[in-house]
């Protein structure tokens, strides 16, 4: 282990929803990580089993390596509940926060294996790493690997692809400084923002094609995964681009976008749309007709669009 990862403090974020068949065995790969300097940020998102006092009692047992994050409370859906964990262990002063998903198991390589990827970035640079998962079905049972996290991990094609499944990814403190100020839409996943947002802004994002944790495929997943790597990882692309983020309260550059017709650009399915030689079609692979209805208030999301749009952004995309 680098000296590098020995001084990192992870703050572990995990939202929980009537989950308590499955966190023992995430709770206990959590013990047994190779990197030992975390704490455990939980908040639970309205369960109505016996997931909060399993929890308590877990962190009653481990007082050192736990924190409820108890406010606000009540029900805010996946993406708002891992956004409050973020901006708690943004504000405690973290160095890196890494999402965990309460039907997982981790690997006990996990947090090491990305710590030392993001040790390599400079700390006022924004970084994301994200890996691949060993699959398994309800009772750990092997399925396979994960798809290859391939195409470019850059903006704009983050636009229309996330690559980086939530319960693989770690933020450095830059990304955390970023990305927790801010409120994705209700349409987008979190771990899909927080991708948007570290690309948008420049960040490195670093690909591990090692797979760090078990991931249960059941019915009760929120999302899943593909079964092979001959499956597109394009899991949860979804009507993002449609709305990109939320209704902004001054609807900054709005005017400007909109002079570069980002409010329709119509192509036939066998056409290409171009500005300055980037292709558009490649980028969007949507239907007929692009919509963005909605401006975001995010300053770096708009700023990389634009600078998009006037052909800023390197060409071979």
């Amino acid at each position: 282990m680098s000296a590098a990862t020995d001084r990192a403090r992870v703050a572990i974020l995990l939202s929980t929803y009537n989950g308590a068949t499955y966190l023992p065995a995430l709770l206990d790969g959590f013990l047994a990580q190779t990197h030992r300097d975390w704490v455990l940020l939980w908040r639970d998102d309205g369960s109505r089993d016996e997931t909060p006092s399993l929890m308590r009692n877990w962190g009653a047992a481990h007082p050192d390596r736990f924190a409820e994050v108890a406010e606000p409370s009540g029900n805010q859906g996946v993406t708002g509940s891992f956004m409050t964990l973020l901006r708690a262990g943004q504000a405690a002063g973290f160095t890196a926060a890494a999402f965990a998903d309460q039907d997982d198991v981790w690997l006990p390589d996990k947090l090491e294996w990305g710590l030392s990827a993001l040790a390599a970035v400079p700390q006022t640079q924004p970084a994301l790493y994200c890996a691949r998962q060993v699959l398994v079905d309800g009772a750990l049972r092997r399925i396979g690997l994960s798809a290859p996290l391939a195409g470019p991990a850059a903006f704009p094609s983050s636009l229309t692809q996330n690559i980086a499944t939530g319960n693989t990814v770690i933020l450095n403190r830059a990304a955390m400084a970023l990305v927790a100020p801010t409120a994705p839409p209700r349409e987008c996943w979190h771990d899909w923002w927080c991708y948007l947002m570290v690309t948008a802004a420049g960040g490195r994002v670093l690909r591990d094609d090692r797979g760090v944790i078990l991931y249960r495929q059941h019915d009760a997943n929120v999302v899943g995964a593909p079964t092979s790597a001959a499956v597109s990882p394009t899991t949860r692309r979804s009507s993002l681009p449609t709305s990109i983020v939320s209704t902004s309260p001054q609807p900054l550059l709005a005017s400007s976008l909109s002079t570069h017709s980002m409010t329709a650009l119509p192509y036939r399915r066998k056409e290409r749309y171009s500005r300055h030689g980037v292709s558009l079609t490649r980028i969007f692979p949507l239907p007929e007709t692009i919509t963005l209805s909605r401006v975001t208030h995010q300053e770096v999301l708009v700023d990389a669009l634009r600078r998009f749009l006037e052909a800023d952004f390197p060409q071979d995309l």
